[in-house]
């Protein structure tokens, strides 16, 4: 690929010695880019942490659950009508995991 050192637009020589189409910059010889990346060595020895269980990270609200009567529960919405209807509304209790749901 060949850019021109004016403007930055991309060369497309259609003829031997074609010029930049926007500046009309003319050049007999060519212009490259080079593109290099460079990985740092600080990356290597690095420990990752895993995680062993999944962490729910959705806002908690007060909501007394259904099955355990728990009073925090997380919660989300969620379009699953048309679009001109009210979303739905979920609940998770912290406690048990129960999942239910609101329509308005």
């Amino acid at each position: 690929m060949e850019f021109c050192p004016k403007c930055g637009a991309l060369l497309v020589q259609k003829k031997k010695h074609d010029g930049c189409p926007r500046c009309s910059y003319n050049s007999k010889n060519k212009i490259k880019l080079k593109v290099t990346e460079k990985v740092g060595s600080n990356f290597r020895n690095q420990e990752i942490g895993v995680m062993k269980k999944k962490t729910d990270v959705l806002p908690i609200i007060t909501e007394k659950c259904k099955k355990c009567g728990n009073e925090k529960v997380f919660f989300w919405t969620v379009q699953t009508r048309a679009g001109d209807e009210a979303e739905t509304k979920f609940f998770k209790c912290t406690k048990c995991s129960f999942t239910w749901r609101e329509y308005r």
